[in-house]
């Protein structure tokens, strides 16, 4: 292949199709999205992506999938139009969740667990919010194996558990705190605001002075 011909590869940043086929999915997406990004909000070296086309093979822009959800140690935070693993040390994503809708396909589905475990993914969870089943697979000798235990599962990677109860999936940090929608975590600060500004009323109303960052008092 010339140089030139190289220059002519496209990789296109959409595969023209939605993220999400009703809102249900939709916010399985954006919660396991933005809570991962929050997990790993200090760790400047763990990308997160939501929808985003993952390329493997330099030269086959026609070898591509968009997960739901991806992580991927190892590799700087940013914004990118798609993941081109060659430009990104040739690190593969080692994390990867797909949310069902009633549109998936037995022959779709089994089309991605294919292609993830051939090109690499370490772990692979599969959640079906409509009838609350949630599927693991985990890359043992070389091959992701699914996980016959799952209802109380910790991801080795990330170290979030999975906690299936008969109404829905519940999702962990390592420190035991739940995953939040971001109306919850809205309502949860509130609710801390409103109990600092109550205990900074009740000290004033006892004459004690309350110190600020700088060392000064209210």
């Amino acid at each position: 292949m010339t140089v030139s011909s190289e220059r002519q590869i496209i990789y296109p940043d959409s595969d023209g199709q939605p993220m999400a086929d009703n809102t249900k999915q939709f916010r399985w997406i954006v919660l396991l999205k933005e809570n991962l990004e929050c997990l790993f909000a200090q760790n400047p070296d763990v990308f997160v992506a939501g929808d985003l086309l993952w390329y493997p093979v330099e030269g086959n822009p026609e070898i591509r999938v968009a997960p739901d959800v991806f992580v991927v140690f190892g590799r700087q935070k940013g914004d990118r139009g798609s993941y081109r693993q060659w430009l990104e040390d040739n690190i593969a994503p080692q994390v990867v969740f797909e949310i069902l809708s009633p549109g998936n396909t037995l022959k779709e589905m089994l089309k991605k667990q294919q292609f993830y475990d051939r090109y690499g993914v370490e772990e692979y969870y599969i959640y079906n919010p409509e009838n609350n089943e949630l599927t693991g697979l985990q890359r043992l000798e070389d091959s992701l194996t699914v996980i016959e235990e799952i209802k109380n599962w910790t991801s080795p990677r990330l170290g979030i558990r999975f906690v299936v109860t008969p109404e829905t999936l519940e999702v962990y940090y390592p420190d035991g705190t739940p995953f939040l929608t971001t109306i919850e975590l809205k309502q949860r600060a509130d609710s801390a605001e409103s109990e600092l500004a109550f205990i900074k009323q009740f000290l004033e109303q006892q004459g004690i002075e309350i110190p600020t960052m700088d060392g000064k008092s209210y």
